[in-house]
């Protein structure tokens, strides 16, 4: 995904609840990866290794599913959950939020060390971005 693509999609993930630490993270990536699965089979591959309590493993599902995040359907006795929201939109929310927060109400020296860590990261990264910023400035200009 482009840096562009992820620009346009910001609007539709700003009034999306997302997961609230890195709990209920790790168990919607588990889902991502498994597809769907029991609260037995997210808390063996997640709970466990943590030392987790098995009822500590289905109230993060609860509360995963109560944000809308997953789905949850009954197969016997148990649910089985699946993701409702595929990981980049996820992601996208995820680092709109963090930047929000770095940025705070004085953005301009976030936005300088921004701009040098992609160049840090992928000096490529920069010709993306400034390719993103023209577009998104064409677009508010209708141009």
């Amino acid at each position: 995904m482009t840096i562009y693509d992820w620009c346009r999609t910001l609007r539709t993930v700003k009034r999306l609840r997302l997961p609230g630490g890195d709990l209920e993270y790790a168990v919607l990536a588990k889902l991502w990866e498994l597809g769907n699965a029991s609260v037995r089979d997210i808390h063996s591959q997640i709970g466990e290794p943590a030392s987790l309590v098995y009822t500590t493993t289905a109230k993060v599902l609860d509360r995963l599913h109560d944000k809308g995040l997953v789905s949850r359907e009954r197969s016997g006795k148990a649910f089985s959950y699946r993701a409702r929201i595929a990981r980049d939109v996820v992601d996208q929310a995820r680092a709109r939020t963090a930047l929000s927060r770095l940025f705070g109400s004085r953005p301009h020296a976030a936005v300088a060390t921004l701009v040098e860590a992609v160049e840090s990261l992928d000096p490529k990264l920069l010709d993306e971005l400034e390719r993103a910023v023209a577009a998104r400035r064409r677009s508010r200009h209708g141009t």
